[in-house]
């Protein structure tokens, strides 16, 4: 099994994390930066762990900020053998409804980079999705939906072959309209996430979630869509592989 997105920088304890993960089964963690720090961060744990990977990126939260002002370090960083994707990066407007024409530029950034050096391009979207949909609309590389939210957005995401990546809040009791988009995703674009340290599901709840966590979503998604749990975890596990290039 696979975590396509967790944020190991932000765990105290990451390297236990990594291990407890393994002991469940979750061989391999793309962890996840948000920001120049972060992404330095993302990178020195990767490097001590097999299977654990990097995604690089300044989130649409600090869009108008020191750190956007900082996107043009992430191509250096992005060179790194152990980094595999552009982002998290792109648009939200949940929260930063204010700074809609900042997040478009720095959105444009991650693109223009994704382009230049071929890696996938891992989408944060809320509350955006024209606009997301817009501007990934010239852009013809990989591209993730990371912590999938927006049910409407599956269409477009589907006609286009994007990845979409499903996290702890599928298991909601509330999440219905999240459980139906996850019965219909293309089997070869489904993937699965923790988004740790945050949205842990419903069956640890409360706690702070980790990349071990990955497999109480894996075992919703298994039983929205009326399968075993072990060969869609090895099938988004080929997914994954795909998507990121990773061994």
């Amino acid at each position: 099994m696979i975590d396509t997105h967790a944020h190991l920088d932000a765990l105290e304890d990451a390297d236990e994390a990594v291990a407890r993960a393994r002991a469940t089964g979750v061989l391999r963690i793309v962890t996840v930066g948000t920001g120049i720090d972060s992404c330095r961060r993302a990178l020195e744990i990767a490097e001590r762990h097999d299977g654990v990977f990097a995604a690089l990126g300044i989130d649409p939260h600090r869009a108008g900020t020191p750190d956007a002002d900082r996107v043009g370090e992430l191509r250096d960083l992005l060179a790194h053998p152990k980094a595999v994707a552009v982002g998290e990066c792109g648009l939200d407007y949940h929260h930063g409804s204010d700074r809609k024409v900042e997040q478009r530029t720095l959105f444009d950034a991650h693109l223009g980079l994704a382009a230049e050096t071929g890696k996938p391009v891992v989408i944060h979207t809320r509350a955006a999705n024209d606009d997301t949909a817009a501007a990934l609309r010239g852009h013809s590389g990989t591209v993730v939906l990371h912590c999938f939210s927006e049910p409407h957005l599956l269409p477009t995401a589907q006609e286009h072959g994007w990845y979409v990546s499903f996290a702890g809040n599928v298991t909601y009791p509330k999440a219905t309209d999240l459980r139906l988009a996850s019965r219909v995703v293309d089997e070869e674009r489904l993937l699965a996430e923790t988004d740790a340290p945050y949205l842990a599901p419903q069956a640890v709840r409360g706690r702070r979630n980790e990349p071990a966590h990955v497999v109480h979503t894996l075992a919703e998604l298994a039983r929205v869509r009326g399968t075993d749990a072990a060969g869609l975890g090895r099938r988004i596990g080929a997914n994954a592989s795909a998507a990121f290039a990773l061994p």
